[in-house]
């Protein structure tokens, strides 16, 4: 009995958690075949991802094939979801870490791969840089031959394009410019996750298509390092929000610092930076994080955040609201 106590807690614990983005979504918005789908395609990015775990796999493939599924989505704003810049086109980003190794990969303003988060870890895996942008990213893609092609087009939605010329019509009335910190956000819809697998390693990983009529080459927080991903040996984390608050907080990194270097309960150091820090400069979204021991946060103070997890114990659930109970 004993021997198999023993066995039984030295069971190694896996882990799962995701997020569809954060945004303020009201209750009313969704109808109910809206709502069920929206579960039913966070229980299919959970389900990807904790196959894996559960037969022994990498957090690596893991969060991968999460992500995997919310890009393919035409509910969230990454992938076949991705909202439209303000020429009328897409410019996708994506980043993904392996903690215990510390290796990265990112891609930013990619336009004719279907799945970018398969183009960030080949970043990582194959080539000698961390981040590859633009045309320089459709480049290295060239290469890869394993890796889906689409035209721009291919990424289009009709509630992204009306989103685009809302957005174009509220800007055409204003009276002259505003700065960035006046203007609403219009970020919904990024996806994310991280895992822990048997082995006790944490990987991360971010995909979004970025800000509804976003200009310039815009790239937000989802592929910079620290900012929206971030993995180590202790820890965690995949940012959605106001993605220039991220940047300048270096949010990601922030929260699983103060796990590595103050003693911060995972939950503590997530929600002093999401709800604190971010909101002190004028920023809001959320952030999943999850650290070695199976303990997850996913806090938020947008309204809404679209997420889903699966404990070590087997418990899991989806939820959009904050008040929403688990499904």
């Amino acid at each position: 009995m004993l021997a198999a106590m023993t066995a039984t807690a030295a069971e190694p614990k896996t882990a799962l958690v995701i997020h569809g983005g954060a945004g303020f979504v009201p209750k009313d918005a969704l109808s109910d075949a809206d709502r069920r789908d929206v579960h039913a395609t966070l229980n299919r990015a959970l389900d990807a991802g904790n196959r894996i775990l559960q037969d022994g796999g990498s957090a690596l493939d893991a969060v991968e094939a999460a992500v995997l599924v919310l890009e393919e989505s035409p509910r969230f704003n990454a992938g076949k979801g991705a909202v439209f810049n303000a020429k009328g086109g897409h410019e996708l980003d994506a980043s993904i870490m392996e903690g215990h190794t510390r290796r990265a990969g990112a891609v930013a303003g990619v336009t004719t791969v279907r799945n970018p988060i398969r183009l960030a870890r080949a970043v990582m895996e194959y080539s000698p840089h961390v981040m590859l942008a633009g045309d320089g990213a459709e480049a290295f893609a060239d290469t890869r031959p394993k890796l889906e092609r689409v035209p721009n087009m291919w990424f289009d939605t009709d509630h992204r394009r009306r989103a685009l010329e809302k957005a174009q019509r509220e800007e055409a009335s204003k009276s002259g410019a505003r700065p960035l910190e006046d203007d609403a956000p219009k970020y919904f819809g990024t996806v994310g996750a991280v895992a822990l697998d048997k082995q006790g390693h944490i990987a991360a990983a971010t995909s979004t298509g970025g800000m509804t009529n976003k200009k310039w080459g815009r790239v937000g927080d989802a592929p910079i390092i620290g900012a929206g991903t971030w993995a180590d040996e202790r820890c965690g984390v995949s940012g959605t929000g106001w993605g220039e608050y991220y940047i300048r907080s270096a949010a990601a990194h922030d929260i699983c610092a103060r796990v590595a270097y103050r003693g911060d309960s995972l939950q503590a150091a997530a929600e002093e930076v999401i709800n604190k820090v971010i909101p002190a400069m004028g920023g809001d979204g959320g952030a999943i994080a999850l650290d070695r021991e199976g303990n997850i946060a996913m806090p938020f103070n947008s309204g809404s955040m679209f997420r889903g997890w699966v404990r070590p114990d087997g418990s899991r659930g989806t939820a959009i609201h904050e008040d929403e109970p688990a499904r």
